[in-house]
């Protein structure tokens, strides 16, 4: 269970720190647009503290994405951020999380997976 002091919530997503890696969560039926990408980021950094950590990024919730929102993530969604690793279920959330990493470059490691376990390990090496 999350102590309510460890875990942070908008209308959004919730975020929360485990172990050393920030679990972050969008909520179901997310719509990713400019507003919501600046809301969620600075959020995020605020939440974090001016602490960078790994981040398991749930992406399962978001249902679509326009350009000026996925522009903002990618240059300013990595701030504060070691690693990520996005957890997706559907093969359309894997082609457009393979798109976003093509065209967008993140600037820290960012790696796709379908099993949070798989996702764990991997930023496990970035703590």
């Amino acid at each position: 269970m999350i102590a309510a002091h460890d875990l942070y919530e908008n209308d959004y997503a919730r975020f929360w720190i485990i172990d050393g890696i920030l679990f972050f969560k969008y909520k179901p039926n997310t719509t990713i647009d400019i507003r919501v990408a600046q809301r969620v980021v600075t959020d995020r950094i605020h939440f974090q503290n001016e602490r960078a950590y790994p981040v398991l990024c749930d992406i399962r919730g978001i249902v679509t994405t326009e350009k000026a929102g996925r522009d903002y993530l990618a240059r300013s969604g990595s701030i504060l951020t070691q690693a990520v690793g996005l957890i997706v279920h559907e093969k359309v959330s894997l082609t457009i999380s393979n798109f976003y990493l093509q065209i967008s470059k993140p600037s820290v490691p960012t790696q796709i997976f379908t099993k949070e376990e798989d996702a764990l390990i991997y930023l496990n090496g970035f703590i």
